[in-house]
């Protein structure tokens, strides 16, 4: 009788647990977003293998459906290699700015469950449910919510995973896909996670398996066999988190404020084997101007700045330093010229890269810059945005640039729905 009423307690302690954890998270991966947004826009194209391309121009696959995957077609495939394995696969040129608006009304409808959201990427988000457990259920009915909040928001699926840490739930998400939803006790997580190779976690890669398998740690669950220390020595406060992940205690919070930008770029990629000057310049004048409007759009200023070329040789690259922080594309392609007439050598070049670093938000003024002239140029590319900001980027621009590539933007990995990480 005694035994009966031990085991009855146990049960219910555990029945306790699984209504109520002690910390939630919830990983939201959209699935094949770029291409379920087309097919949701393009009904003639749902349940139809799709490829989305760089623009009409684009030779490579960004994302694809999973009916052109169930042929083998992956991201990165090249457009040619894959209409082999699918010869009625439809190409969707992208549209970034359509991606990025249903990815901002879908974080905006997931604040109605949390505030403590953090946008990983534009078709990922985690949230913490810890405190939302006695509102709105246990944490597989808050995830059901998730769902179909996320449905609401944009007429698409995701795939969901539950656990207690951000590392175990990104793993459960991507179990069942498309449309999927995992849950994985935290109680658990260790002995789910311990005999999966340690690339399977999101946060290592070959490089740091390479150092681990050094010390015999090859699955996760080999790792608790060697101290915190040894990767701690290696990789710092990473290397900690990499040692708690692997037993599915990975201590990251929710990171929910955007930290101010380290750089600002931008790069294109040119046909290969580019040998014309002008054809250079031109990518270098069109990712000057595209710098420093976004430098504009946030009220930042760089002195410093990266600039590149990509041969088969490898980078070509300078770290031009200004005497004082700019934001005008003008004096930024100014270096830039400056550079490939100095460093380029008429070898093919593939690729041309234009990024600030460290911008700031305050700048003391120079006390020997010519300020009319400053405050001139100032006043015109406030006219300039002001115009290309209601009719279209580039509607005013730099007369080179009327012969600028014809490939569309793309989205920023950093990517986030406010602030300065709302980049296409």
């Amino acid at each position: 009788m005694c035994c009966r009423e031990s085991t009855l307690h146990l049960l219910n302690i555990m029945k306790s647990l699984e209504k109520s954890w002690p910390r939630v998270i919830i990983l939201v991966d959209m699935n094949c977003f770029f291409a379920a947004v087309e097919q949701q826009d393009n009904p003639f194209w749902r349940n139809r293998p799709i490829a989305v391309t760089n623009g009409i121009q684009g030779t490579t696959i960004i994302t694809s459906s999973y009916e052109a995957r169930a042929y083998g077609i992956k991201t990165g495939m090249r457009l040619k290699e894959a209409r082999k394995l699918c010869p009625e696969l439809i190409q969707a040129p992208s549209r970034p700015e359509r991606y990025a608006e249903i990815s901002t009304k879908i974080m905006e409808s997931l604040q109605s469950i949390t505030p403590d959201l953090e946008v990983y990427s534009v078709d990922e988000a985690f949230l913490d449910v810890t405190h939302c457990q006695s509102l709105l259920g246990t944490p597989l009915e808050i995830a059901q919510l998730v769902k179909k909040t996320v449905s609401n928001a944009s007429g698409l699926t995701c795939s969901v995973g539950v656990s207690g840490d951000k590392t175990t739930a990104k793993y459960a998400a991507k179990l069942h896909k498309p449309d999927g939803l995992t849950q994985i006790l935290p109680w658990e997580a260790e002995q789910i996670l311990a005999p999966l190779h340690a690339t399977e976690l999101s946060g290592i890669n070959k490089g740091i398996a390479n150092f681990l398998k050094q010390y015999g740690v090859i699955n996760c669950g080999d790792m608790k066999k060697i101290p915190i220390s040894i990767p701690a020595k290696r990789f710092g406060n990473v290397g900690r988190r990499i040692w708690l992940m692997a037993q599915g205690r990975d201590p990251e919070p929710i990171q929910t404020n955007v930290k101010p930008p380290k750089t600002i770029g931008h790069g294109k990629v040119m046909p290969p084997q580019t040998k014309d000057l002008d054809t250079i310049l031109t990518y270098f004048h069109h990712m000057s101007e595209k710098v420093a409007a976004r430098l504009r759009k946030h009220h930042y200023k760089a002195s410093h700045f990266y600039i590149g070329l990509k041969t088969e040789q490898g980078w070509l690259n300078k770290k031009a330093k200004l005497s004082h922080a700019i934001d005008d594309g003008q004096t930024l392609f100014t270096q830039c010229k400056q550079f490939a007439m100095q460093s380029w050598q008429g070898q093919g070049v593939w690729q041309v890269q234009v990024t600030a670093l460290n911008p700031e938000t305050e700048q003391q003024a120079d006390l020997f810059e010519d300020t009319l002239i400053d405050n001139k140029r100032d006043q015109l590319n406030i006219a300039i945005d002001q115009i290309n900001q209601r009719y279209g980027e580039f509607t005013v621009a730099p007369l080179r640039l009327i012969d600028r590539s014809a490939m569309p933007n793309v989205i920023a990995p950093a990517w986030k729905p406010f602030g300065h990480r709302k980049t296409i």
